[in-house]
């Protein structure tokens, strides 16, 4: 297939690698010129649209999803497959599934899970909300790129399915750090304590795949510096888009409040740059009457 890929950040350089890697014939657009292995690097939008038959986008926000829906939208050859990867607000998923509809063209939205090294690994999970036709076509690309690939339903069911995911996440990973900070001033070993978390009823992905101590579990980013697997902004951008959509739907969502209200502060004093589970230093560091939120 000809394919665009418009974004080509992080996440997007090594998804667009791969599907060139599979053989496809890869043309990829990013405003900072990136380039990328096996990838023909074009200067407009444009040029990853036109005759493409499959237009690939992973971008920032919403915001930036639109403009460049209303730019490109017009420019896709009837019946393209228009997949956009990107995290965002509900409404602008759906706006985005309007445009690509009222123009003939194949419209589905899949963001990830997996992080960057489920990128270049080819391991991502997506979460797809498209029609059965959509998703039939998009199903071969996206088994390049990932190792999951969950048809969550209609246009729009994606961007739901990653957003309630992710504020689970961000709750359970603030619940691991103050359990390792308070068993440390306890004067518990982190091995040990690992150890009982895993293997009882505090199991979960942030103990046990991802876990936020320096040397204790799989590895992760905690022995690498907390250099960011999942950025702690990252985090933070997903969870204020879960309580956006709890507002729409008027929802109740109290610890999805409160773990957007410690992220909060977490980036603005010291999180800006490091993994989400660097959380661990800040909890530890500080005291009961410091409550982070």
């Amino acid at each position: 297939m000809k394919i665009g890929f418009i974004g080509l950040g992080n996440m997007g350089a090594p998804m667009a690698a791969n599907l060139a890697k599979a053989g496809h014939e890869v043309f990829g657009y990013d405003t900072a010129e990136v380039s990328v292995e096996g990838v023909t690097q074009v200067c407009e939008a444009s040029q990853a649209t036109i005759d493409m038959d499959a237009v690939i986008t992973m971008l920032p926000d919403g915001r930036i999803l639109k403009s460049v829906y209303e730019q490109i939208v017009p420019l896709g050859k009837p019946g393209a497959l228009f997949l956009d990867c990107s995290t965002v607000d509900m409404l602008s998923s759906k706006s985005a599934h309007q445009q690509a509809a009222e123009a003939g063209l194949l419209s589905v939205d899949a963001p990830v899970s997996g992080g960057m090294g489920g990128a270049i690994a080819g391991t991502l999970t997506f979460m797809v909300g498209s029609s059965a036709e959509a998703f039939e076509q998009v199903k071969p690309l996206l088994d390049i790129m990932g190792k999951r690939v969950v048809h969550c339903g209609e246009g729009g069911a994606g961007q739901a399915a990653k957003i309630c995911n992710n504020m689970l996440l961000g709750i359970s990973m603030i619940g691991t750090c103050e359990a390792f900070a308070l068993g440390e001033k306890l004067g518990l070993d982190a091995e040990r304590l690992f150890e009982v978390m895993s293997t009882s009823s505090g199991s979960c992905w942030s103990v046990n795949t991802y876990c936020p101590v320096p040397g204790v579990g799989p590895s992760s980013p905690a022995d690498n510096g907390y250099k960011p697997g999942f950025a702690a902004e990252l985090m933070l951008k997903d969870l204020r888009l879960s309580q956006n959509a709890a507002e729409q739907v008027d929802a109740s969502t109290p610890m999805g409040l409160n773990a957007t209200r410690i992220y909060e502060k977490f980036v603005e004093r010291e999180g800006l740059g490091k993994d989400f589970s660097a959380m661990l230093l800040a909890l530890a560091a500080s005291t009961r009457g410091q409550s982070n939120d």
